[in-house]
């Protein structure tokens, strides 16, 4: 058996996307920057697309700019907001994905903002009453922080945090690229100046992805060199890549309720196979709180396969990720679970889940799990 619970890595592409786009690189294949029937007609696609995204997020099609994917999107939302010039001082945390972690601390270390890290609580989710603090002491900022950690999994209350940064006039950048297609968005009534989609993580294409701008937001473009995405991103559009997403998107928000609980079940009941079956066994993150429903970190006791475990699933045909907290001296690790004090003698397997997957691949990851801390155990 060959298993793949590295979701939150990539998922599949649907077949009824990949079909979707099939089509249109068949039969469309005009610029949609010409202004000739075969251009018009791919442009149509894309504003057809663009006008989907939106329907689904409640929000203008305008404020809709296809990217890349979701490191552009934090890129652009990020770095042009601080192009601006009223952005003083950027609000974020040290669990947040390297696209944005990066970023702030390179324009920190330039001199054009300056950071301050939100305390975490124990179980890894933001201090909100420290957020408040940092936000009635700082003018002028900017809050960057994820709707769910792409590592354990947890969830921020954005509604909460946007009325904050209405609150003290503050701009609200959040990536989503874990959540967008697995939870109900509605930007009309939740307060987000930027957020960061990628198509691959609910079964799109690579390589496409939007940021949304609220309307009332206004930033340069990130590149530069065409009109495109009505002059806020140069270069020809990735025409194939925008009809997979919108595809993907409506097919992800079509069977959301049904893919909810399908995947939720997945993930609990491999709680309860790994706690049955695994001594000391513990989970990085508010895990069965308000926590992603795809994602579970489990955090092993200590082995001498600790470095090996990642190794000895993929030989077996398990695919999944993860590691140990980054050790004293080292930058090898995760700095998520360095955050976290997680103990770098206890290995972390990150586990994913899609709507692909089944209980028999639970039950066949554990016996794996069992078999090989076991006889390590006895040898």
């Amino acid at each position: 058996m060959k298993v793949y619970f590295d979701n939150a890595a990539t998922t599949p592409l649907d077949k009824d996307v990949a079909d979707e786009m099939y089509k249109v690189m068949c039969e469309d294949f005009g610029n949609p920057s010409s202004t000739h029937s075969h251009g018009r007609q791919v442009r149509t696609l894309i504003e057809d697309a663009r006008r989907t995204v939106a329907r689904l997020l409640n929000c203008a099609p305008g404020e809709i700019f296809f990217t890349s994917g979701g490191t552009e999107a934090d890129n652009m939302s990020i770095r042009q907001s601080v192009l601006t010039g009223e952005i003083k001082n950027i609000i974020s945390s040290k669990i947040e994905h390297h696209a944005v972690l990066h970023t702030v601390e390179e324009l920190a270390h330039q001199g054009k903002v300056n950071l301050h890290f939100v305390n975490l609580l124990p179980n890894g989710h933001i201090d909100l009453n420290h957020l408040e603090e940092l936000l009635s002491a700082n003018a002028n900022a900017l809050v960057s922080l994820m709707h769910a950690n792409n590592e354990i999994g947890n969830l921020l209350d954005i509604d909460k945090v946007g009325e904050m940064c209405l609150k003290y006039s503050a701009f609200f950048h959040c990536d989503t690229v874990q959540t967008i297609g697995h939870y109900p968005l509605d930007l009309a009534k939740t307060y987000i100046n930027f957020l960061a989609c990628a198509a691959h993580k609910f079964n799109g294409p690579k390589g496409i992805g939007f940021v949304y701008i609220n309307s009332k937001s206004k930033i340069s473009p990130f590149i530069t060199g065409g009109a495109q995405e009505r002059n806020m991103r140069g270069g020809t559009e990735n025409v194939y890549g925008i009809i997979g997403l919108a595809k993907a998107l409506e097919l992800a928000y079509a069977n959301l309720e049904h893919e909810q609980k399908h995947i939720q079940d997945i993930k609990t009941y491999m709680i309860e196979k790994l706690r049955a079956n695994i001594d000391g066994i513990t989970f990085n993150g508010d895990t069965e709180g308000s926590s992603l429903y795809t994602v579970l970190n489990a955090n092993f006791p200590p082995t001498p396969i600790a470095e090996m475990i990642l190794f000895k699933l993929d030989i077996a045909g398990i695919s999944c990720s993860g590691g140990s907290a980054c050790s004293s001296g080292s930058n090898v690790g995760s700095h998520v679970l360095g955050a976290l004090n997680v103990s770098p003698d206890r290995p972390s397997v990150r586990f994913s889940f899609g709507k692909q997957n089944t209980k028999e691949e639970v039950d066949f990851v554990v016996e794996k799990l069992k078999e090989m801390l076991a006889l390590k155990a006895t040898a």
